[in-house]
């Protein structure tokens, strides 16, 4: 007897208090936010390093200059980094099976890991053939991630197409992620959606969507050089609650600043800390400059703040 009133004053205490919330217009955001990422222990900070940091390396018609991903997968072991990151551009095509395993076999044998890989898509479209081809497109990616045992994505919203506005881009894109995080789900595989230019510009605009879907598998792929806001470290620290992978560049600009300004990566670094993040950051190099000198550099710098 005692039981059943417990259970019958559980459900009416329940009833009350979505009523109350309801009654003040809170009930369907709480029921639909995605919380932030609640990690136990310490913070932690493996390292990689972005494929799109040797960008003109691999697209160079100097033999004696030219990259592939293997080599790129050489340069980040031996560097001493956790992971490498293969940007999806820098792939042959078509994509097959045989090379996937490939990577996945040199990874293995140089003792590293792939932190993730990207897809090139933009949500923010109407419905229609060109958005069901951008949800295919990041789904076969997904697929690809699986064999090479990537365990993250990072994607993108896009900027608004014509004829739309911000606010049914934003629909649009929350309506492909689920379905996208949905598929990546049955893989075991995060997206992490980039704070990257048009309906996301803002830490408003991203963490809008990033709350709307219902998805345990998706996050934010945090990168520090995208928000050109009044105060890009303040907008970086709405956001690092949900970051599942960090982009960390070394320059930074305000919304003022037409020449980015050098980066404070000891401020980047306590951001991730206050947050308790825990996973990969990988280095992007976008700056002018050698990155074959440049990006050591900077490693050595990382390795010191995530220490």
């Amino acid at each position: 007897m005692r039981s059943q009133i417990s259970r019958r004053n559980f459900f009416k205490t329940s009833a009350l208090a979505s009523a109350a919330l309801a009654g003040i217009g809170l009930l369907e955001n709480f029921s639909r936010a995605i919380e932030p990422f609640h990690r136990s222990g310490r913070p932690r900070f493996p390292l990689s390093i972005a494929a799109y940091s040797f960008r003109d390396f691999f697209k160079t018609k100097d033999a004696a200059k030219q990259i592939d991903l293997f080599k790129f997968i050489n340069f980040c072991a031996e560097q001493g980094c956790q992971g490498t990151e293969l940007t999806s551009y820098y792939f042959p095509t078509p994509v097959t099976t045989d090379y996937l395993l490939k990577i996945k076999r040199h990874c293995f044998l140089r003792g590293i890991e792939i932190s993730g890989t990207a897809a090139g898509n933009n949500f923010a479209l109407p419905k229609g053939e060109e958005l069901i081809e951008q949800i295919n497109g990041v789904k076969k990616w997904i697929d690809h991630a699986a064999i090479m045992g990537a365990p993250h994505i990072r994607v993108f919203a896009g900027k608004a197409a014509d004829g739309l506005s911000d606010a049914e881009a934003r629909k649009m894109c929350i309506g492909s992620l689920e379905e996208v995080c949905d598929y990546a789900g049955t893989k075991g595989i995060f997206l992490g959606l980039e704070n990257h230019g048009g309906i996301v510009a803002e830490a408003v605009g991203i963490l809008e969507i990033i709350k709307a879907v219902k998805s345990p598998w998706l996050g934010i792929n945090l990168d520090t050089g995208n928000f050109h806001t009044a105060d890009p470290y303040a907008d970086l620290i709405k956001i690092a609650p949900y970051a599942v992978n960090v982009q960390m560049k070394a320059a930074m600009r305000t919304e003022d600043e037409k020449v980015p300004k050098p980066a404070d990566l000891k401020r980047l670094f306590q951001i991730l800390r206050d947050a308790n993040y825990q996973g990969y950051v990988a280095l992007e190099f976008e700056k002018k400059g050698d990155p074959w000198v440049e990006v050591p550099i900077l490693l050595k710098q990382m390795k010191e703040l995530a220490a």
